[in-house]
């Protein structure tokens, strides 16, 4: 039995969950460190000794220190798509990013990955899309030998994404597209993403390399939403709207307590977000990856 312990920032989280079950599966020892502890004791088993939970606000030096201590590796997937009060795409992509990288490497850790997007650049002139290339740069800077995880977009069964997809193609005859429908994606399966942390968390694995994480298949999202609709039987007209339109959507969207859609994610929506294959990938650590098919299937017939 593995005895070395890996803190998860951001473990209560979507992807974080997943991470926490594979690095479980994996046999190592958790720390889940989340400012709000109560929300991650069903991601503990009952007669898992090895699993602990302890409160720690990413933005406060002290209690990253202390949620660091004695851990051989870490797992930084805290993300953030709406600003709101001190939380801020610099805040949470950068300073903490920087923050946790630098407690990582006081404290000695063998181990450190970072989740970012394929997409991330500091020189986008999207916020949010520049934070992420910034955090990337920073914690690199930081931690020399940190790993990068750049998933595409990503599915699940419980995500916000495909559901969505799924239900708005459902109650909508006329479906509107993000602009002409021509950006092209790579959704990935969240589980995938997951276990692919978990493997390159493995001390026989190289360090310093940034992963592009897609799936099997790249899509243009006219295409996408006509595969989704194909495999829910269902045949909506697909009407192209200006991303000028979305964008002023978005802003009045963003004033609402739980954001429909967001001014980042139409901002991801103009790039293509598409894993490179000269980038290390699912095969460097022995994944064939998942299709968006495939748990759509699943997904259906259990509705």
């Amino acid at each position: 039995m593995d005895n070395r312990v890996v803190t998860v920032f951001g473990g209560t989280g979507f992807l974080g969950r997943r991470v926490i079950r594979c690095l479980r599966q994996h046999g190592f020892a958790i720390r889940i460190a989340s400012r709000h502890p109560d929300r991650g004791r069903v991601l503990l088993a009952r007669d898992d000794q090895r699993s602990q939970l302890i409160e720690c606000d990413i933005h406060d030096e002290r209690s990253v220190a202390d949620a660091l201590t004695g851990a051989y590796a870490a797992v930084n997937a805290v993300s953030l798509y709406v600003e709101h009060g001190r939380e801020t795409f610099h805040s949470v992509h950068v300073a903490s990013a920087t923050r946790v990288a630098a407690q990582a490497h006081t404290a000695g850790l063998e181990r450190l990955v970072h989740v970012s997007g394929i997409g991330a650049d500091p020189g986008s002139r999207s916020l949010y899309i520049r934070k992420r290339g910034e955090g990337e740069l920073a914690v690199r800077s930081t931690f020399a030998d940190a790993t990068l995880v750049r998933p595409a977009v990503m599915f699940a069964p419980d995500d916000a994404f495909l559901t969505t997809v799924v239900s708005l193609l459902r109650r909508l005859p006329v479906y509107p597209m993000f602009g002409r429908g021509r950006t092209r994606l790579q959704p990935v399966c969240a589980d995938d993403v997951a276990e692919a942390i978990a493997r390159a968390l493995q001390p026989t694995q190289p360090q310093a390399r940034t992963f592009e994480l897609g799936g099997p298949r790249v899509y243009c999202y006219e295409e996408f939403l006509r595969t989704v609709a194909r495999e829910a039987n269902l045949s909506p007209v697909l009407v192209p709207v200006p991303f000028a339109a979305w964008h002023a959507l978005a802003g009045i969207a963003e004033i609402l307590p739980s954001a429909p859609i967001t001014r980042n994610q139409v901002e991801l929506m103009q790039i293509d977000t598409v894993a490179s294959p000269e980038m290390p990938g699912f095969g460097d650590v022995g994944i064939a990856p998942r299709a968006v098919e495939e748990l759509l299937r699943r997904m259906l017939s259990n509705q």
